[in-house]
């Protein structure tokens, strides 16, 4: 869940490695203070570094802290939301999520993720118009990654169309994003044009180690080709790697299609 978030790790220079004084017992790092949205920033900041960690209780003292400093600093109810949203925690998650944007209406990253804890809570409809929002403000810097979620999403709600388009955009502004490039892949098998369909799987293996989805992929692709000894090998690779998936099950039942 956390890849598909949108987290800014800019560090202020020296947050991490040196502080003014010892750290108390509660492990976090310490950051450099000033005014109190700079403190704000600082610990959220540090916040996110620990999300990626997967700490969370951590995340959540550096959270607290850069609430306390200033409780209009966005960002930071923002990281809250993917905290709580991380926890299972959704009625929080959302309330973070809306004092965010309540504060920052346009700001992307917070659309951005807005809209991915929709689509992770079955609210896949709803989630298009705040990934939408986040690639209308010319200053986003990745809208690629909102277009490729907006396309999951879509799938999630079965609307190939759209999912398609959302898909073709987000490799027009970047051509070598990972899941548009397999997900657009599993669109092209499904619409009969193989080779099309094992191009872009190419391109996509050539960016990422494989995942359960995209071996599964494969062996359907070189199936369909006729090339018996590439499909052994990707079964084999699914096997051995990934024999609890839903994917492995499948190729158990020879349910191919």
């Amino acid at each position: 869940m956390r890849g598909a978030a949108i987290v800014s790790l800019v560090l202020i220079a020296g947050c991490v490695s040196q502080s003014e004084g010892p750290t108390t017992n509660t492990g976090t790092i310490t950051g450099e203070v000033g005014d109190a949205r700079n403190r704000a920033r600082v610990h959220t900041e540090l916040a996110a570094v620990y999300y990626e960690r997967g700490n969370m209780g951590v995340a959540l003292e550096e959270l607290r802290v850069a609430q306390a400093a200033d409780r209009s600093y966005a960002p930071a109810h923002s990281m809250f939301g993917l905290v709580y949203m991380e926890l299972r925690e959704t009625k929080l998650a959302e309330e973070s999520f809306q004092r965010a944007l309540g504060l920052a209406p346009t700001d992307p990253e917070i659309n951005h993720n807005f809209g991915w804890f929709l689509c992770q809570n079955a609210r896949e409809k709803e989630s298009i118009g705040y990934f939408m929002q986040a690639v209308r403000n010319p200053l986003y810097t990745v809208p690629w990654r909102s277009y490729s979620a907006a396309g999951t999403c879509s799938l999630r709600a079965n609307n190939v169309k759209d999912a398609e388009d959302y898909f073709q955009r987000a490799l027009k502004l970047d051509p070598d994003e990972p899941t548009s490039l397999l997900q657009l892949g599993k669109i092209r098998y499904r619409q009969g044009n193989i080779a099309e369909a094992r191009r872009m799987l190419a391109r996509h293996m050539k960016l990422a180690s494989p995942n359960a989805e995209a071996l599964w992929l494969a062996v359907r692709i070189e199936r369909r080709m006729g090339e018996r000894v590439a499909e052994q090998s990707y079964a084999n690779q699914l096997r051995r790697r990934f024999p609890g998936s839903p994917e492995y099950q499948s190729l158990q039942r020879g349910q191919y299609d």
